[in-house]
């Protein structure tokens, strides 16, 4: 079988053009590695580039990667309308069985519908939520692509849903839902190395955003510092143009702390470092104010990391039966200051089980053969027309 895979190149997305090495979003980058291991799919992933970046022609042995060159007036303020074309042309040489659009965020989507071949979207957040929950204006970025998911989902064959509570949103928009957790990545599935006990240090991983709300959890390291324990909070995750004022405000409010000691801004590392950043902490805290299946919080439960979140999006279903994990109303920042302290008291201990459970139910080959038979499904039902 050969597929064709629509992603985001966070290059794109960070103006990275430098980096010559592809920079695929976590949940996308996970189904990679299960496909990676199966000799029988040929998988071409596409990008969609403003500016000229060097990419590699492989990621894997049947893994094949294509970075277009789409120029500023065929994003966004056309609908990507330059983007639709370019996936098409590449499309015609690649000639796959199947296309999948990998998140309504950008082009990717989009692109599948139009592409001419039998199409499905995977979820990765959901626009729509997040434009009923920001305030924004007509013709702002929430405004276009909340319209534009619309449009996708009721043309698309089937929608991959990374939760329950992403499916729920998009089952009355969608003609067939499937529900597909995120894999874990292969770099996080074999165990982390033991070297005895860690640091009292809690990661918040994510892009330093308003959603995110590293604001206010600064605002509980610092109640947990004058309270005179110790620990270090470290924040991971890159800035976005879109977002750049709450980014400014955020590096601003960090730097006494830093001096102080109790907290640190990382930037946004390599695989690599955030692996080792992962295997250093004790704890993560992800409390963001939506979120459909965030593969942070996945990867840190399976790095053996204590996990403190919001009771909202699909932080529920991941954190379902996970020895370790607390969970406290999206707003409840007394209960969560409260709970991280007591943990800080205990000796900040990690949880048993919780790694492994992730790892049992999130193996990359198992959903990507899983993927497999759904798409042989879509290919049947298309040739049946």
């Amino acid at each position: 079988m050969r597929i064709a895979n629509l992603v985001i190149d966070l290059r794109e997305d960070r103006h990275n053009y430098a980096e010559k090495n592809a920079q695929i979003p976590g949940g996308s980058a996970a189904l990679l590695d299960g496909f990676a291991q199966l000799p029988d799919v040929e998988v071409h992933v596409i990008a969609c580039f403003q500016h000229p970046a060097q990419s590699p022609e492989k990621l894997a042995e049947n893994i094949w990667y294509h970075g277009l060159l789409v120029p500023k007036f065929g994003w966004l303020r056309t609908g990507y309308q330059g983007c639709i074309r370019a996936v098409r042309r590449k499309l015609r040489e690649i000639q796959p069985d199947i296309v999948q659009g990998d998140g309504t965020e950008r082009d990717c989507a989009l692109s599948a519908v139009f592409s001419g071949y039998p199409n499905v979207v995977a979820m990765q957040g959901i626009m729509s939520e997040q434009a009923r929950l920001n305030p924004h204006q007509i013709g702002s970025y929430l405004w276009l692509t909340k319209r534009i998911e619309d449009f996708v989902l009721g043309r698309t064959a089937g929608v991959f849903c990374n939760s329950s509570y992403t499916e729920d949103l998009v089952r009355s928009r969608a003609r067939k839902t499937w529900l597909m957790p995120h894999p874990l990545r292969q770099s996080f599935i074999e165990p982390p190395p033991a070297t005895g006990p860690r640091e009292c240090v809690l990661l918040n991983v994510g892009m330093i955003s308003k959603r995110k709300r590293q604001l206010e959890l600064l605002d509980v390291a610092e109640t947990l510092h004058r309270r005179g324990l110790r620990f270090e909070f470290r924040f991971i995750g890159h800035t976005h143009p879109g977002a750049a004022d709450y980014a400014e405000a955020f590096k601003r409010r960090i730097q006494p702390m830093e001096a102080a000691g109790y907290a640190r801004y990382v930037g946004a590392p390599n695989d690599d470092e955030l692996l080792r950043q992962f295997d250093s902490a004790a704890a993560m805290v992800h409390f963001a104010s939506e979120d459909a299946a965030p593969m942070t919080v996945l990867e840190g439960i399976g790095r053996e990391l204590k996990f403190f979140g919001a009771r909202q999006g699909g932080a529920i279903e991941i954190t379902q039966d996970m020895p370790g994990a607390e969970l406290f109303d999206v707003n409840d920042w007394s209960g969560l200051t409260e709970a991280i302290a007591g943990w800080i008291g205990q000796g900040h201990p990690r949880p048993t089980g919780a790694a492994a459970l992730v790892r049992e139910r999130r193996s990359p080959i198992v959903l990507a053969k899983r993927h497999i038979e759904i798409y042989r499904e879509v290919i049947a039902e298309t040739l049946k027309r």
